[in-house]
């Protein structure tokens, strides 16, 4: 007799995560993407479903740091957790099963509803193709697909079914701009993020002595901060995103930015890998060149 399990009851194959030496695989862990990420979360929550559920369940206003923090361990594993991606793909849709009201056009949202699920997903790709321009290269044709289909994988990983998100980058941009037309506003959330007056509290991460320091100066370090955030946040908007949310840029600005982002285009690339790669990424790149070596 077979000891094989009936097909009905194979066990489901999880989904892979974005393959080592991808452009993900480089991108997603370099220091240079959190330069990216205000700018991502600035655009998922310009959809009134998405910043009405920020608004009304997170922690962002009382808990910046944490959530921050929460946030990035949790991207770092969609592309660098090997089996953890799959795990932490089911932790998020445990965690926003419960997420559910009205947005501001008075409509239910839920934020697990396919709409919203995959907007939060989809703001990755163009918000990833804009800031490389700027801060790294532009993507050639070929990275460009690479990097949309490494994306969709980690939709995948999300448990976002492939009948939701466009499959392809032909699909992907009638997608996108219909939802920049029809849905996307300046919602509260996108005018906190990019706020310069509205409090924030000191960093509460980090050896005590730092933290004692840091909150000490706040009151003078927190006005710069808060100006380079709504700066950069914006100037790293893909300027279709940028002009259907209304947030102003002007050539000056864009000039700056420039320059800016040639200095960190000169600076970041000389780094040792220790500066250059957030913590999860250099882990995860050192034991994929020790398995290449056995």
């Amino acid at each position: 007799m077979s000891s094989e399990a009936p097909r009905g009851r194979e066990r489901k194959r999880e989904p892979e995560p974005p393959p080592p030496g991808g452009v993900l695989w480089s991108l997603a862990g370099d220091v240079r993407a959190l330069l990216m990420l205000p700018a991502a979360l600035t655009l998922q929550v310009a959809h009134p479903a998405v910043g009405a559920g920020v608004d009304d369940h997170s922690v962002f206003r009382t808990d910046p740091w944490g959530r921050g923090e929460r946030s990035l361990r949790s991207l770092q594993l969609w592309v660098y957790g090997g089996e953890e991606a799959a795990e932490e793909g089911r932790r998020l849709r445990k965690l926003h099963r419960t997420i559910q009201g009205t947005d501001t056009r008075g409509r239910r949202y839920h934020a697990l509803s396919p709409a919203n699920y995959t907007w939060v997903h989809a703001t990755g790709f163009p918000i990833y193709r804009h800031g490389t321009r700027y801060l790294v290269r532009p993507l050639s044709e070929a990275q460009e697909r690479a990097l949309y289909r490494e994306w969709l994988q980690v939709g995948r990983i999300l448990g976002i079914n492939d009948r939701d998100m466009p499959q392809s980058i032909e699909e992907f941009w009638p997608y996108y701009r219909k939802v920049l037309a029809d849905e996307i506003e300046a919602t509260v959330v996108v005018e906190e993020l990019v706020a310069t007056d509205r409090p924030v509290p000191p960093p509460d991460r980090g050896p005590w002595p730092v933290r004692l320091l840091v909150k000490a100066l706040w009151p003078v370090l927190f006005p710069p901060l808060a100006r380079f955030r709504r700066f950069i946040t914006i100037g790293l908007m893909p300027p279709d995103a940028r002009e259907a949310i209304g947030l102003e840029w002007t050539d000056a600005q864009e000039r700056k930015l420039r320059r800016f982002c040639g200095v960190v285009r000169a600076v970041v690339p000389v780094l040792p890998e220790r500066l250059r790669y957030l913590p999860y990424a250099r882990r995860a790149r050192a034991a994929h060149r020790m398995r290449g070596t056995r």
